[in-house]
């Protein structure tokens, strides 16, 4: 439904219940009372209707109808008009979520305009039509009334953001890639946090500072202190947030770093550990080169010999150099001569 509730006071006391905007402007000018009217992304009609009949400013109901709206608050002619951002923490999934809320308030009506489900502003109309005497303060009581639910809803979400950065602390030296995701994330929550807190503050100083000038009630004023108290610690506390966040970062990056520097450490002294079991294979992949030079070197020398030996070995009748005089001393010169030609070819090569 769009038009979510509908009604006109007089002197604190619910009177009517319009069924449509026509006959709540009809009412509220035969008795003289004060309408509240709270819309749920209202259409352009609506708008419209409310715009015709309370003469709001073209800017501020384009702004509430698109919606989008950074928190504020501004004043057109004798109409107030405010922008709020409340929030509400989700347990089941541990985030925080934003809604937004206009608020028109001029001499004699209210007009809300929720974009989102929070926050509960039935509970805001039982709470006022519970203190007539209050609500007989007129549209700049069901302000304050407003004000005073938003800020009191971001108590909760204070304390699920601090249990979630007692979480993070707690996993922190862990040093997982999973922890500086979720303080990333953390982190824009916060800062949207910050962005829906801060203006807070400025709004009811601006509300403090004019209260003689609009002629805001003395009993107004008290509890508008006692909210901008509120809102004054909410901030303070996620501005401290921001800071925990910003060192928990640092505190990650320092602990991922100085990990990242132990694993290549380990991977230098590995690599070392491999070049110098190289460098060993090697030098005995040399010596055992060296070995086999000279053992090669040392049979070939010794095969000379045998060659010349074996040649003259085989006893055949038909062989010249068995009857030569000379043949047995020059078969041992051959043999010597081989051998030692062989020695010095090796040497050169420095085989031996």
């Amino acid at each position: 439904m769009t038009i979510v509730d509908n009604a006109v006071y007089v002197d604190g006391q619910r009177t009517d219940n319009p069924r449509n905007l026509d006959e709540t402007y009809e009412v509220m000018r035969a008795r003289g009372g004060m309408a509240w009217i709270g819309l749920h992304r209202p259409g352009l009609q609506e708008l419209t209707s409310v715009a015709d009949e309370f003469s709001l400013h073209e800017l501020a109901v384009e702004d509430a109808l698109h919606g989008h709206q950074r928190a504020k608050l501004e004043r057109y002619g004798d109409t107030l008009f405010t922008v709020l951002r409340p929030a509400r923490y989700l347990d089941d999934v541990e985030k925080v979520e934003f809604g937004e809320l206009h608020i028109f308030v001029g001499p004699d009506f209210v007009v809300t305009v929720r974009h989102a489900e929070a926050p509960n502003l039935a509970k805001v109309r039982r709470r006022m039509e519970a203190a007539p005497e209050l609500l007989a303060l007129g549209p700049q009581a069901v302000l304050y009334a407003i004000l005073d639910e938003v800020v009191d809803q971001y108590e909760p979400v204070v304390a699920g953001l601090e249990n979630d950065i007692d979480e993070i602390e707690d996993e922190l030296f862990s040093a997982g890639p999973d922890v500086a995701r979720r303080i990333y994330e953390l982190s824009r929550e916060v800062i949207e946090f910050q962005r829906a807190t801060h203006p807070i503050r400025a709004m009811l100083e601006a509300l403090e500072r004019g209260a003689e000038k609009y002629h805001l009630d003395l009993e107004l004023q008290r509890r508008l202190r006692d909210v901008h108290d509120h809102a004054i610690r909410v901030v303070e506390r996620v501005d401290a947030f921001r800071v925990l966040l910003q060192n928990a970062l640092t505190v990650h990056a320092t602990l991922v770093a100085q990990q990242q520097n132990e694993e290549m450490q380990r991977l230098t002294e590995s690599s070392l550990a491999q070049n110098e079991e190289m460098r060993h294979l090697s030098e005995a992949g040399l010596t055992q080169n060296e070995e086999v030079k000279k053992i090669s070197a040392w049979a070939a020398i010794l095969f000379a010999p045998t060659l010349v030996g074996t040649v003259y070995g085989m006893n055949f009748e038909n062989m010249p150099e068995l009857a030569w005089p000379l043949g047995y001393p020059f078969s041992l010169g051959l043999m010597l001569a081989m051998g030692i030609v062989l020695y010095i070819s090796f040497k050169h090569r420095k085989w031996l």
